[in-house]
């Protein structure tokens, strides 16, 4: 799912195609895709664009009318910037939004229809869709502290809860916990003093960091291939590559449809942390440090 970093740079590379542009027509190939009915989605047609903004993992088109339509990307939704007109031939193509030097097209991979557009009649309805999180830009290391401790959870559960923390999903909150050097399943009651700083500060500079980049590329080109897995992260997507840092083996659980990845010689002590399913398989032969993963593969 598209997270902070990445919505940020749609945000920056439609900015200049279609912020002041007229939206001359929205066709939705996909009757799932629009939640709402009032107000009617061709209220929007004509109308400029006014500004754009974020709400959470979401993205934000306000129009000269005062109306707000709301895209959620969810897991498998994108955004292209094709020629004026292009057609929405495939399965995969949800809408498209015309406007005068281009066409924005929305697409889902897979066969589950999850991204959503929502058309609200002003601002304050459109953020009553906002999830809640801080803005952790504009919280101060208190603000952190409070939103993170409201209950005890592990540390991966809290960064990704969009009802804590805005926009951080699963890919970012595992870079966050390797550079500041935390387990993913350290329960937030369980921070100390040092830990809370190290924790706050690697979010925003993190963030930060993939802000600045993806940014910077959508200067130059639409971010046509936003993507969970980057070969610059630290540890996502890096299972069984060395660590950046201190060269181990990275290693992951896995559950439902996602999955952590962590250094175990950087954040746990050399623990290696129980997969529920390799878990159970493996039951007391399941490796509990470093030297019997390895002995664990040699056998």
């Amino acid at each position: 799912m598209p997270e902070l970093p990445d919505i940020s740079a749609y945000l920056s590379a439609l900015e200049p195609r279609i912020v002041g542009q007229p939206l001359t027509n929205i066709r939705i190939a996909s009757p799932f895709l629009l939640r709402t009915v009032h107000p009617r989605i061709e209220d929007i047609e004509g109308q400029a664009v006014r500004s754009l903004h974020r709400i959470g993992k979401r993205i934000a088109i306000e129009f000269d009318n005062g109306l707000w339509v709301v895209l959620h990307l969810m897991i498998a939704g994108r955004l292209h910037w094709r020629p004026l007109g292009a057609k929405l031939g495939g399965r995969n193509n949800l809408a498209a939004f015309d406007f005068p030097n281009g066409s924005l097209v929305l697409t889902e991979a897979g066969s589950k229809r999850r991204a959503s557009l929502h058309l609200f009649v002003n601002e304050a309805a459109a953020k009553e869709i906002d999830p809640g999180g801080i803005d952790v830009f504009s919280a101060t290391l208190a603000d952190f502290r409070t939103a993170l401790t409201d209950e005890n959870r592990t540390l991966k559960r809290a960064l990704t809860d969009p009802r804590i923390l805005s926009g951080i999903g699963n890919a970012y909150s595992d870079e966050i916990l390797h550079a500041a050097q935390l387990s993913p399943i350290l329960l937030t009651h369980k921070l100390t003093e040092e830990q809370w700083q190290r924790l706050y500060k690697a979010t925003r500079v993190t963030l930060q960091l993939w802000i600045d980049r993806l940014n910077a590329e959508a200067t130059h080109a639409f971010p046509e291939k936003v993507t969970a897995f980057r070969k610059d992260m630290a540890v996502h997507g890096r299972f069984n590559e060395p660590c950046r840092t201190c060269g181990t083996p990275i290693q992951r659980i896995r559950y439902a449809d996602n999955e952590t990845n962590y250094c175990p010689q950087c954040q746990t002590n050399g623990k290696i942390l129980a997969d529920r399913s390799l878990s159970r398989l493996l039951g007391s032969d399941w490796p509990r440090t470093l030297d019997e993963l390895e002995a664990l593969k040699k056998r």
